[in-house]
């Protein structure tokens, strides 16, 4: 990008400038992200002069989309403000989804409890006192139709965050609009359905590694038949970096689990281009702003070319990586809580800059209990602020060209290949057995055990500052009002769920249930089996149940049952 000369005359003036810098005039011995990447003083021509504009960096919606997926990014559309809610019953949840549509949000996104995610039903003994505690409860059909009482399907955008049991939730949704009469191909949204990040991070599963890939990839099968506007997967890195990998472990961990995907799909006969276009990912954005950039940036070119070279992706669309962002969870202090607003404008800044297509931003108050409807309405008008006030919006990519930036991407984007090639390896030269291996293996609890390991021994050892927490901490803290769940919505979500069973036909549910286990013992797309048993009122946990059934419970397998 440079002249040899223009760099040798740079190179002369730097060491010039430097010899003038002051011994001891900087407030520590070295400077790094929270990830422990070392940063430089400062960044020169120097940096990027192996860059080469045009295939590096480029133009906004043009390959390989290091600017950004499309050519107008905001000053066309805003991104989409997803803010994440889900608690108690139905009921409840329908109404903070109301709450949020007045508010200005434009997306919704689902948050379960921890039996919904588990597959389990409300009356199941291992439910006992976590019905309703983390998100909605959601045991049949029936609950589907209250918690999107009022709502249009075919005008809203709907994010579910649920994995194991993401493909009866799904179903749920497109049974539901089954019943409103809305043409699947108007859904919208996004299914998380990610399995690999839970064996590699967030251990939320039933039934074994390679049957859950099979599913997944059922899912993708369907979805692009039926809801071809829907995103059958997010891929999703956030629950990598909050178990505490660094940025660039986030970054090709969540790659590799999506090309292991692509590879699952087009083994089962599916073309790259039918499905690829509809595949979207999940990262999270935490506090060093220009390290994030950098990793969204590289996520990007990383992604388009090896879209391109790998797998033979033709269309743009296959080539375009689209994703969401939510602020560091695991960032957030219990300690002056509301500090926590400052980090997370901070973090939905730096999403909003490395070019996100919708982002949550975490409530102040997330660290201590759910959010409280004040929390929730700063931190919507947060992204608010930044769209509308900040002028952040109006800029395509306006940190592309920063010597600083472009350094951080090329640093970022040869690591995290670094990564992927070695998990390639690992599957001697498929990344699906690469992954898998490495799950079987513990390769990525290791590496993430290590990394978290580290960043712990920097906060207690001073090295890395939390304010509030290892410095500038007070005595006293005032604890905001925060939400509390209420105690009978336990008792009326089982009440719901009896009744249900009560008014069904049970012989229609014993013979929709078998059509089910016979289809995935002949290695059909177990989707539309899904489908017809949900609209039979089946529930959660007597759906998943069929595959526990069939593949035996993964944590039987691995000695935690």
């Amino acid at each position: 990008m440079y002249d040899q000369d223009d760099l040798d005359d740079i190179r002369e003036a730097r060491a010039d400038w430097e010899s003038e810098v002051p011994e001891g005039g900087e407030r520590a011995d070295r400077f790094a992200t929270v990830s422990n990447h070392e940063v430089d003083r400062l960044y020169t021509p120097e940096d990027v002069a192996g860059m080469d504009y045009l295939e590096d960096l480029g133009f906004p919606g043009e390959e390989p989309y290091t600017r950004g997926p499309y050519p107008t990014m905001y000053r066309g559309r805003t991104w989409t403000m997803r803010q994440f809610a889900g608690f108690g019953t139905a009921e409840e949840t329908n109404e903070r989804f109301h709450y949020l549509i007045d508010e200005g949000q434009t997306g919704l996104s689902t948050a379960f409890d921890m039996p919904s995610l588990m597959g389990l039903d409300s009356d199941d003994r291992m439910s006992d006192g976590e019905v309703g505690r983390e998100g909605v409860a959601v045991d049949t059909l029936r609950d589907m139709e209250i918690l999107f009482s009022g709502i249009d399907l075919a005008e809203v955008s709907t994010s579910f965050t649920i994995n194991p049991s993401a493909p009866v939730i799904y179903a749920m949704y497109v049974a539901l609009a089954d019943q409103r009469d809305v043409p699947r191909e108007k859904l919208r949204g996004t299914l998380q359905n990610d399995m690999f990040k839970e064996f590699i991070a967030q251990k939320e599963w039933v039934i074994p590694p390679e049957p859950s890939l099979s599913l997944v990839t059922d899912v993708v099968e369907f979805s692009a038949s039926e809801t071809p506007k829907f995103h059958p997967i997010s891929v999703s890195g956030y629950h990598i970096r909050e178990a505490g990998s660094t940025a660039v472990q986030e970054l090709a961990f969540t790659l590799a689990d999506g090309f292991a995907y692509v590879e699952d799909a087009t083994q089962r006969g599916l073309a790259v281009d039918d499905f690829a276009p509809r595949l979207s990912f999940f990262f999270n954005c935490h506090n060093s702003f220009f390290e994030e950039i950098a990793k969204y940036r590289a996520a990007r070119r990383i992604y388009a070319r090896v879209m391109d070279d790998w797998y033979g992706a033709e269309a743009p669309e296959s080539k375009r990586l689209k994703f969401h962002t939510q602020t560091a969870g695991q960032s957030l202090t219990a300690q002056q809580p509301l500090n926590n607003v400052v980090r997370v404008t901070i973090q939905a800044l730096a999403g909003v800059l490395g070019g996100t297509q919708s982002l949550h931003t975490n409530s102040f108050d997330e660290a201590l209990a759910l959010p409280s409807e004040q929390a929730v309405r700063v931190a919507l008008r947060t992204q608010q602020i930044i769209a509308e006030e900040s002028g952040a919006a109006d800029i395509v990519d306006p940190l592309g060209g920063s010597f600083a930036v472009e350094a951080l991407t090329n640093e970022v984007e040869e690591e995290a290949m670094e990564y992927i090639e070695e998990i390639r390896e690992m599957g001697e030269g498929s990344v699906r057995e690469g992954v898998l291996a490495g799950i079987e293996e513990g390769y990525f609890l290791r590496e993430i055990q290590e990394a978290s390991y580290e960043y712990q021994e920097r906060v207690e050892s001073g090295e890395e500052v939390v304010v509030g927490v290892n410095k500038y901490a007070i005595s006293e803290d005032t604890s905001p009002d925060t939400l509390s769940i209420d105690e009978g919505t336990q008792e009326r979500q089982l009440n719901r769920l009896a009744n249900v069973k009560a008014e069904r036909d049970d012989g229609a549910i014993e013979e929709r249930l078998a059509e089910l286990r016979a289809a995935i013992d002949r290695g059909e797309n177990a989707m539309p089996y899904i489908v017809a048993a949900v609209k039979a009122y089946a529930t959660m946990g007597e759906v998943m149940g069929v595959f526990e059934d069939v593949h035996g419970a993964y944590s039987e397998r691995i000695g935690l049952a």
